[in-house]
């Protein structure tokens, strides 16, 4: 119960420190890249971004392409980001919250398995009610919520 309960803390606690950072992330990232755009807006020429970080012109430039094609890496972009004085911000910033990610998760387990065990019982003339239905449905998303997270994401 102590993983769970710390499990569903984390996912509230993830949630409130990414909240800032969604209307960022709705923000596109300019389509040269922060370096260049960056770089461009401070009136800094790629050989002087080049010799703040001791590297080439040319590397600069392979860098700054590197970011505009999504492959440069963390490493580089920290880098550039202090020869700029800029702080790299990395986050992965769920679209929707954690929790409500998780609880739209155990829902769909739980309708997969009632789909299941209603299709049985109906074979049987045992069919649930709706109203059961639902309540069933409710008391399994609360057993997958409450149960181990990783449970979650096992194949239904």
């Amino acid at each position: 119960m102590i993983d769970q309960n710390r499990e569903a803390l984390a996912r509230r606690h993830l949630d409130r420190a990414l909240l800032p950072f969604r209307d960022a992330a709705l923000q596109p990232r300019p389509p040269r890249g922060w370096v260049r755009a960056i770089r461009d807006a401070l009136g800094m020429t790629s050989r002087q971004l080049a010799a703040r970080l001791g590297l080439s012109q040319s590397t600069v430039t392979a860098l700054e392409q590197s970011e505009a094609a999504e492959t440069v890496t963390l490493k580089k972009l920290r880098q550039a980001a202090e020869a700029l004085d800029c702080q790299l911000v990395y986050a992965l910033v769920p679209r929707t919250s954690l929790e409500d990610a998780a609880r739209a998760r155990a829902r769909a387990l739980a309708d997969a398995h009632l789909a299941r065990m209603h299709h049985t019982m109906r074979l049987e003339d045992q069919a649930l009610t709706d109203s059961d239905l639902a309540e069933e449905r409710e008391r399994l998303v609360r057993s997958f919520l409450e149960g181990r997270a990783g449970r979650l994401w096992e194949d239904a």
